[in-house]
């Protein structure tokens, strides 16, 4: 093994890993209330993050999408104001660690950031409840650096039902297509994770540009919703678009799925959203697992989703997609952003090539990005921003 990760890491060094997701805005705003002072990221944090300035380097990650999630009982202007304050943290720490933090927009940025040898800094938003049914406020945030948005979180939006709630539009509704064509006219990606399976194909038939998954693993292999049916796999190819693997151990171990589930209802015993990781919360879980000691993912674990994603995708349309700093849970061996090697040397063993691993680690993301902008250079010569209204389309408001 100690070979392997040699292999893994001089691998890393010349194609690092993008990360679709990374929570670590939110544990910002739960923990200190954005106070980077007491949270100095420049530093060792590991006894309160799983992401650290130190931590990616050791990972060999490259570029990294900071979350700029709101939870989704956040609603209305509320929801909005909460996404602002997420895209105002990540553009502090990542002027304020300029020399290791490189803001990107574009494909060209986060070639420019591997250039230089910083980390490019991206933004996706998580959940459509962050735009309040409003395209211009869409607009708005793809005009401060946000480059993908989540279609729903854990909860329905009056668009597009979530993987998680009760159908009620059944894919996506007439706004929620006008939201996906607007985002394609941006070149903002369309991130299906978290949403239906049903939202999933309504996206993939009226895209014009690539989606993705920023943190979503395959359904096959463990069979939660918030993962990807092999009938969208096979939809990629055609798409162009990119299954980034995710880590949460509910995701990728069956076994995990019921356990998860009553330390969720813990959780909300205690008053507690699920979701949350303040210390208060941190401590109720700690207590829960060692009361109830929880079936254990790895590195392994993981590896069998992008065998089975690669089987089914192909080569060309998966990457990884952590979700660091948003779970309580991590796999052995993938316990925080160091962790990336550890796969890589993993699927090193499983006889995958170097070529394979760097469109999985960097190649495929970044083509993305790419055919997103090309097709946004496209749309934008022959239509305009929309100006459409939910009301005009769907015949109702966002309350409703």
């Amino acid at each position: 093994m100690t070979d392997r990760l040699a292999e893994a890491r001089d691998l890393l060094a010349a194609h690092p890993v993008v990360d679709g997701h990374n929570d670590l805005p939110w544990a910002l705003r739960e923990q200190v209330r954005y106070d980077l002072d007491r949270r100095d990221i420049a530093g060792d944090l590991s006894a309160y993050t799983h992401t650290d300035i130190p931590r990616l380097r050791a990972g060999g990650v490259g570029a990294q999408f900071w979350s700029v999630y709101v939870r989704s009982d956040f609603s209305g202007d509320t929801a909005v104001s909460a996404t602002l304050e997420q895209i105002d943290v990540v553009r502090r720490f990542t002027e304020r660690y300029a020399a290791e933090l490189r803001p990107a927009r574009t494909a060209d940025d986060m070639e420019a950031a591997r250039a230089e040898g910083r980390i490019a800094s991206l933004m996706g938003a998580e959940g459509g409840h962050s735009i309040n049914c409003s395209l211009a406020t869409l607009r708005t945030l793809y005009d401060l650096g946000v480059r993908y948005m989540t279609l729903t979180h854990n909860d329905n939006v009056p668009w597009a039902d979530s993987a998680t709630d009760e159908p009620r539009a059944h894919g996506l509704t007439r706004f929620g297509e006008e939201v996906v064509r607007e985002m394609n006219r941006l070149g903002m990606l369309v991130d299906l994770s978290h949403v239906s399976a049903d939202t999933m194909r309504a996206a993939l038939r009226v895209t014009e540009a690539p989606v993705i998954f920023s943190h979503s693993s395959a359904r096959a292999v463990c069979d939660h919703p918030r993962n990807i049916p092999d009938d969208v796999l096979e939809l990629l190819p055609a798409n162009g678009g990119v299954a980034m693997a995710t880590f949460v151990p509910k995701f990728v171990l069956p076994e995990a799925v019921d356990w998860t589930r009553e330390a969720d209802e813990n959780m909300r015993a205690h008053g507690l959203h699920p979701l949350e990781m303040t210390p208060a919360a941190m401590k109720v879980q700690r207590a829960f697992e060692e009361a109830n000691p929880r079936p254990l993912a790895t590195v392994s674990t993981v590896a069998d989703h992008l065998d089975h994603m690669r089987e089914v995708a192909g080569i060309d349309h998966i990457g990884i997609g952590g979700d660091f700093d948003g779970t309580p849970f991590t796999p052995e061996g993938l316990t925080d952003v160091a962790g990336y090697p550890n796969l890589v040397a993993e699927l090193l063993d499983r006889r995958w090539s170097p070529a394979d691993l760097a469109k999985l680690t960097w190649q495929n993301a970044v083509r993305a990005v790419r055919s997103a902008e090309e097709v946004a250079h496209g749309l934008r010569a022959s239509r305009g921003p929309s100006i459409a209204t939910i009301e005009a389309l769907d015949g109702t408001g966002p309350g409703r």
